[in-house]
């Protein structure tokens, strides 16, 4: 049986009544190979289909749902806090082998989460079940990857930004930020939004689908994701909410404005080789 069989296995018997209480050794043996190939990079909670398209892997993300649901909350102790959580936090034991690391005092790793090669992770910073940072990225201070997020290789994530994640429903994809991507500090990225590979996004910035992306370069409005090689930026524009219907004076909704990058653009946000070395 493989591991997807065991996993939709599983989760038809939870529809059916399975419960936390009723669980025993054979489910929790099966959740936690779940769990060790999340962190092995065996398995992704999302692929992609095609152009700024990406897809969640539905039993993926029900093997991840299934980590709470079939697991009891019990007492846990780490650093000399307690706390209360139905799983410990995640082994570290495998990330120095991949010349990643993570600094101490705040820096936290959900099970199934998976970190590449050189990745370098400040505190504090989070990063959540299910998510995915890709081989030469930059998690920065203050910084939150959410649930089954995918992050790509070579991203940067500048402090303080939020990376929104995503759990129910289980067919809804999570947020993507593709290869190469630059992030300034303050970015909020969510509900599924893709960042387009090597784009470069300004300082607080938001980005999710209910915001329109007027591009530029193409001279397209695009809704939930940010094409290639583009720089944004936070702008507002005129809302149709106005003529003192609502509110007294103009009103003004958020956009985000997309043009082509710039070679100081690119410079400004080059990777310095030195922090890897």
């Amino acid at each position: 049986m493989t591991l997807e069989t065991e996993i939709t296995d599983l989760w038809n018997r939870y529809q059916n009544g399975l419960t936390a209480a009723a669980a025993g050794a054979d489910e929790h043996d099966s959740l936690d190979a779940f769990l060790a190939a999340l962190e092995a990079d065996e398995i992704r909670a999302a692929e992609q289909v095609g152009p700024a398209d990406w897809a969640a892997v539905e039993w993926v993300k029900q093997g991840v749902l299934l980590n709470f649901a079939l697991r009891e909350t019990h007492a846990r102790s780490y650093g000399g806090v307690d706390y209360y959580d139905v799983l410990p936090l995640r082994g570290t034991e495998d990330l120095g082998e991949r010349g990643t690391r993570n600094t101490p005092d705040g820096t936290v790793l959900r099970p199934g989460s998976y970190l590449g090669e050189d990745v370098i992770m400040m505190s504090p910073s989070f990063v959540n079940i299910g998510a995915r940072v890709g081989d030469n990225s930059l998690v920065d201070s203050c910084d939150t990857v959410g649930s089954c997020a995918q992050i790509g290789e070579g991203v940067k994530l500048g402090a303080n930004t939020l990376i929104g994640g995503v759990l129910e429903p289980v067919e809804d994809a999570p947020v993507v930020v593709e290869d190469g991507a630059s992030l300034g500090a303050g970015c909020r990225v969510t509900s599924g939004f893709v960042v387009g590979e090597n784009s470069v996004v300004g300082e607080d910035t938001l980005l999710t689908p209910r915001i329109p992306v007027y591009d530029l370069v193409e001279d397209e409005v695009h809704y939930g994701h940010l094409p290639p090689e583009r720089r944004a930026f936070q702008r507002y524009v005129e809302s149709s909410v106005s003529d003192e219907e609502l509110i007294p004076g103009s009103a003004y909704k958020p956009a985000v404005v997309a043009t082509g990058l710039e070679d100081k653009t690119l410079e400004a946000t080059q990777r310095e080789g030195a922090l890897r070395e």
